[in-house]
């Protein structure tokens, strides 16, 4: 199969040899045991004007394909999130035509989509409580009318606008009571978000378990209207111990890219580390709404069929290794880790070029991106090793970096 070039943080160069291409095969029908959404980035025109500040001009053809692809391995898309450069890039007018676009291509598949709603179609950065619940509800009903599933996200104006906790009890009550259908609530934290601190208590000061019991006195008082939460602490003993706490019929979605393994295990993988895990809890394990998924959809898929037939060793094989890669995708800063699944998506034929609105694909160093593919290697998580290989020697080739 040949070699990979990989480059080092010193400059140095060394080779590794090309995995063969990955045998996994699509479900037959939906996966049973999980529901998992892959969080899809999009992709931009690569003739556009994709620099900072500028508004964002999408390649829909690839973008939806891209999520044609997570469909036909049984995931379910989540959409308009930060994986979509929310916030980073993606302006407000292609935010609503991407939840527009994006809901239709689930019908047309029969999928699952759910999308996320903000407040951030709002330009002016301080608005008054009464404000917020009605930008949320601007975005909520309007995802709504597209018939797609709504995770209502932190706001950037909460965070600044709450004072304590009954300031968020307050927007969510008004913001949930006014919803048609269930919404997954999306806790962000600030290794995503810095701009979040103090989410759900109004003091930075206060750690996760202060904002907890808050998160759950919404969900509690709101349960009727809320159908799950997805963390996103890369903190596993944080999101087991919502977890456990959880009302019934109320579920509990893992964005930690760094410990999902375990998470979404859970008591049916009992080799699997759980921090705090508790064998008589009602919920023993998280579904899935992640990024790193859009990363790795297929081997994903593989591994949630494996958990399907009862096989908990063949599901740590295939998803084990995942999780190295996802570690270096969202490393440190951790909201760069967008850069890292459009490369994937490039290296894998998703799309035709390594670009990215708001000049994001230059986020991360050509060191940290061969640390990426030497990882997806050993995980085989590069679905056509001969393209990749061609692609990134290329990308070598052209900062001046020879075989």
């Amino acid at each position: 199969m040949g070699s990979f070039t990989l480059l080092d943080g010193d400059g140095a160069t060394r080779s590794v040899a090309i995995a063969p291409a990955p045998q996994i095969r699509r479900p037959d029908g939906p996966l049973v045991t999980r529901t998992a959404y892959a969080a899809a980035h999009v992709v931009p025109l690569s003739w556009a004007d994709n620099t900072p500040g500028r508004p964002a001009e999408i390649d829909w053809d690839a973008t939806l394909a891209f999520r044609r692809h997570v469909y036909s391995w049984g995931l379910g898309v989540a959409d308009a999130m930060d994986t979509a450069q929310r916030n980073m890039g993606l302006d407000a007018a292609a935010t609503r035509e991407l939840i527009a676009r994006s809901a239709q291509t689930a019908r047309e598949e029969g999928a699952d989509v759910v999308v996320g709603v903000n407040t951030d179609h709002i330009e002016d950065a301080s608005l008054t409580l009464a404000q917020i619940v009605d930008a949320y509800k601007s975005q909520l009903h309007f995802a709504e009318e597209q018939g797609a599933g709504p995770v209502m996200m932190a706001s950037r104006h909460l965070a600044r606008a709450a004072a304590t906790a009954e300031d968020y009890r307050s927007v969510y009550r008004e913001v949930l009571t006014s919803a048609t259908r269930p919404v997954v609530l999306h806790w962000l934290g600030t290794a995503f978000d810095p701009q979040l601190a103090g989410y759900f208590t109004g003091d930075a000061n206060d750690g996760w378990r202060a904002a907890a019991d808050v998160l759950l006195e919404v969900i509690e008082e709101n349960a009727a209207h809320v159908a799950g939460v997805k963390m996103s602490l890369l903190n596993a003993e944080s999101e087991v111990a919502v977890r456990e706490r959880l009302p019934e019929g109320v579920r509990m979605f893992t964005g930690d890219d760094f410990n999902y393994v375990g998470l979404i295990g859970g008591a049916d993988v009992p080799s699997a580390t759980q921090p705090g895990r508790s064998e008589t809890a009602r919920l023993q394990h998280s579904d899935a709404l992640l990024g790193a998924f859009a990363a790795v959809a297929p081997v994903a898929s593989a591994a949630i069929q494996a958990l399907d037939a009862g096989d908990s060793d063949k599901y740590l094989a295939l998803l084990g290794p995942t999780e190295e890669l996802s570690r270096q995708i969202f490393a440190a800063p951790t909201f760069y880790y967008k850069t890292g699944v459009a490369f994937l998506a490039w290296l894998n034929g998703h799309q035709p070029a390594f670009q990215m609105v708001g000049g994001l694909h230059s986020a991360r160093s050509l060191p940290s991106l061969s640390r990426i593919v030497e990882l997806a290697n050993a995980a085989n998580a590069l679905e056509r090793p001969d393209l990749a290989t061609k692609r990134w020697h290329g990308l070598l080739a052209l900062n001046g970096i020879g075989r």
